[in-house]
Parts: C-alpha cells; sequence; structure tokens
C-alpha cells in the first residue's frame, strides 16, 4: 500500500511513523508529507530513505491511505482534497470530530460505525481516547449517568515548543515559550483557548466527544483540564456516577478483560499507574479504583495513558487496520 503521513516531521508524524514500522502495517511506499520548507529532506523509514513531499505532490500520488497530524487548518484545508482522489483519510485533528456525517473512532469501542464508502474518519482527542477506553464497557454494564474528570496533560500534548519550553526552564535557559507562563514546577489550569462558557475547546472536547463515541447524549460530562511538567503522558482522575449499583470487584475484572487496558491496583504495594509507566506504551492504564461514599452509585479511578500513541499515532494506525482488516480499504 501506498501510506501518506501528513505532518510526518512533527511531533505526533514521528510517532506515527515508528508505530507503522513497529506493528508492521503493510506500507509497500512510505509518503512522508510536510510543509514547503521541509520538502526535499529524508527520513528514513524501515531502513529505507523516503524524501518529503509537499501536499501537492502527495495527492497526484494518489495514496491508499492518508495519516493527518499537521493541525486542524491544514485538515479541513486539504483532507477532502485527498479523499476526492480516492485516498482514505484518518484525521488526528480537531477538524471533523464533531461533523455528524464522519466517524469519530476508537476502534475497540466503535469500529463498527466505519461503513463502506467511508471515506475521512476523525482520530479523538487524546485525553477523550483513554477515558471512553474505560468508560464504554462500564456504560454497557451499568449505564452511566455523568462523569466528572479532571486531566492532568503531558507537555507533549502541545507540541516540540512546549517540550523544549519545560527542558530549558529546567536547564535555566531563556527560550521560545508555548506557553503563557512558567510550566516548570507548576500547573497551568489551561489546555487550548477558552470559549464562551468558561470552559477551554479541550474540555468540551471531552464532553461532546465522549457522548459521540459513546452514542448516548444523555451522558453528562464535566471536564476541568490542566497542563502539568510532564512529558511522559497525560493522566486523569475520572469519577463516574451509574445508574446502577456496582461491585468493585466486578468492576476490576471487566476492566481486565477489556483489550487495551491494563488494570493497575493494589493500594497495599503502592501500586497504580503514572505517567512514567505509560511512556512508549500503548496501553490505557487504571487504578485507584474505589466506590465514592459520598453519594449512590458512583466511583472513583486514575486513567493514565501515553498522548503521543494510543492518544494519537497508535489509534491512528487501529482504524487503518480494522479498515483493511473489514475490507473497507
Amino acid at each position: 500500500m501506498q501510506v501518506a503521513v501528513v505532518g510526518a516531521t512533527g511531533l505526533v508524524g514521528g510517532v506515527m511513523l515508528k508505530v507503522l514500522e513497529e506493528r508492521n502495517f503493510p506500507v509497500e511506499r512510505l509518503i512522508p508529507v510536510a510543509s514547503a520548507r521541509s520538502a526535499g529532506k529524508t527520513i528514513e523509514y524501515a531502513g529505507r530513505k523516503a524524501v518529503v513531499v509537499t501536499l501537492e505532490d502527495a495527492i497526484a500520488l494518489k495514496p491508499d491511505i492518508a495519516l493527518f497530524s499537521a493541525g486542524g487548518e491544514t485538515s479541513l484545508k486539504w483532507a477532502k482534497k485527498f479523499t476526492e482522489s480516492g485516498t482514505v483519510v484518518i484525521d488526528n485533528s480537531s477538524a471533523w470530530r464533531m461533523d455528524p456525517d464522519i466517524p469519530l473512532v476508537v476502534p475497540e469501542v466503535n469500529g463498527h460505525v466505519i461503513k463502506r464508502g467511508h471515506r475521512l474518519i476523525a482520530n479523538p482527542n487524546c485525553s477523550t481516547i483513554q477515558m471512553v477506553l474505560v468508560l464504554d464497557p462500564l456504560h454497557r454494564e451499568y449505564g452511566i449517568k455523568r462523569v466528572i474528570v479532571s486531566t492532568y496533560q503531558s507537555v507533549t500534548g502541545t507540541g516540540i515548543k512546549a517540550v523544549r519550553q519545560l527542558e530549558d526552564e529546567r536547564m535555566g535557559i531563556s527560550g521560545e515559550k508555548a506557553y503563557n507562563y512558567v510550566i516548570d514546577k507548576n500547573c497551568i489550569p489551561q489546555c487550548d483557548v477558552f470559549t464562551p462558557n468558561g470552559y477551554t475547546k479541550e474540555e468540551m472536547k471531552l464532553v461532546n466527544e465522549t457522548r459521540k463515541i459513546l452514542s448516548d447524549d444523555s451522558v453528562a460530562v464535566s471536564a476541568t483540564a490542566v497542563r502539568v511538567p510532564v512529558a511522559g503522558g497525560h493522566s486523569e482522575s475520572v469519577n463516574i456516577e451509574f445508574r446502577m449499583d456496582f461491585d468493585i470487584q466486578t468492576v476490576i475484572d471487566l476492566l481486565g478483560k477489556t483489550p487495551g487496558i491494563i488494570v493497575h491496583d493494589n493500594p497495599q504495594a503502592n501500586q497504580y499507574p503514572m505517567p512514567a509507566m505509560s511512556e512508549g506504551r500503548d496501553e490505557v492504564f487504571v487504578g485507584r479504583i474505589r466506590r465514592d461514599y459520598s453519594t449512590e452509585n458512583a466511583l472513583n479511578m486514575w486513567i493514565v495513558a501515553d498522548n503521543l500513541r494510543k492518544g494519537a499515532a497508535t489509534n491512528t494506525v487501529q482504524i487503518a487496520e480494522y479498515m483493511l482488516q473489514e475490507g473497507l480499504i
């Protein structure tokens, strides 16, 4: 297959290349795509060199699949130009996620919504992916009434500029800033820009995308998203109120049997998920699973995942794998 990676020179694009190779995705020809200023550079993939091309050149090559990770503006302008030439586009930006005609997919949860003829698929937000993977089996078993989530998000979610800011600050170097404030030894209660309702776009993504993926607008979600000085993965403190009562051990067993989830929960031995544990891994880790005694039928848990992998690149590649497996490409 001819596979284009749009944004191949970026942080997530680089991880996409790594994941494609690790998972032995059937790439006959890799087409790395970036801006005009990067065109002509070479990158290495599976022991071979590939020349970076522009978006215009990539469309002319008519790839079978294009994995987009170049930002919303690029996706809005170019994604449908690729699909019109016969390419299946899996887009990692927020551009198409809430379009009712475009599937928003976490393969383990709702891969079935992709139908023959779909040529543009949206990859959810990183924080949403790790949360809904855990919520889905619990929603099917007990019916979720309400979710309250507070995120502790890695600087890698902002991009390489933010990673460099954190590194510079730790070394006492003055450099380019991705944030309005110092991030080292600090927490910034703002991920993305604020919307008129007082919530940030990141927080509203958790609300709207969760409902769309679970196909249930009755699930109430309240989110607070915080940027923390970590470069390993995203963490989430999640409180879930169910419509039915539950047994803690049954919840643990159910999550332990769910593909893509690792339950790491032994408080007596001080065992619980941490972002350092998730870095470089594709699984979603869950721990601190405990009943919320302040109200009926409620549960607290801690969810951690590598936001560049399962939260972005790996989920994108898994969508492509699912479509191949189902004969949709």
